[in-house]
């Protein structure tokens, strides 16, 4: 594997979820819900100031324009948290909708201020997050800016995989529309890439499941 493709996938973990001891303390200050697929937690533009714990199921974080277009910033499962940037008191930067049944912690702003103020230990894991999540923004806008379709869709999924022997695969279920949606392309041209990958015996697809037989070329 390339430098380059080693980075991608060491940078991925960022701070990792949150302790099981500091996250029920957290998720003691707020209300647990229960949500059904596709239900939407925080839209964009938004002044509510709850942050979202997820307890069990996967979320996702994106944005979308007039016209519908929607680009995907995140995916999130259990034991990781959105809706923290609220803390300065501005609107939702991005919206968060559930991937499937999804059970969640709504901490109020209030509550999480206090908290944050009762443990530092949280607030220290908050700051490496946030520094850990610009780092993959500025990340994201140097790919959209200097690289090609190709190479974000190896980027990505270098960075959702993990070695299994000689291969890596990847652990989301993701569909061709998903992994357009998170590298900012249309459904048939990430086809196209899985088709030409596929044939060249660097990729393989079965089902619900992608692995990277081999490192694929750093050109298409």
């Amino acid at each position: 594997m390339s430098d380059h493709n080693k980075r991608m996938a060491i940078d991925r973990h960022g701070p990792g979820v949150l302790q099981d001891s500091v996250l029920q303390r957290v998720a003691a200050r707020g209300g647990v819900r229960r949500y059904a697929s596709n239900a939407i937690l925080i839209s964009e533009g938004d002044l509510a100031d709850s942050m979202y714990i997820v307890l069990s199921g996967r979320v996702k974080v994106y944005a979308s324009n007039e016209a519908g277009k929607e680009v995907v910033i995140a995916m999130h499962g259990a034991g990781e948290y959105v809706g923290e940037l609220s803390l300065d008191g501005g609107v939702r930067s991005a919206s968060v909708v559930t991937m499937e049944p999804t059970t969640c912690s709504v901490v109020p702003g209030v509550e999480l201020r206090e908290f944050l103020a009762e443990n530092p230990d949280f607030a220290l894991h908050l700051v490496r997050k946030l520094i850990w999540r610009v780092r993959q923004a500025t990340d994201s806008v140097k790919s959209l800016a200097l690289e090609d379709v190709y190479g974000r869709v190896l980027r990505l999924l270098f960075a959702l995989s993990d070695p299994c022997g000689g291969e890596r695969v990847v652990r989301e279920r993701l569909t061709q529309q998903e992994i357009a949606d998170r590298v900012g392309s249309s459904r048939e041209m990430v086809n196209r890439i899985f088709k030409d990958l596929s044939i060249g015996g660097y990729l393989r697809v079965e089902k619900s499941s992608i692995t990277i037989v081999k490192t694929p070329p750093p050109g298409w």
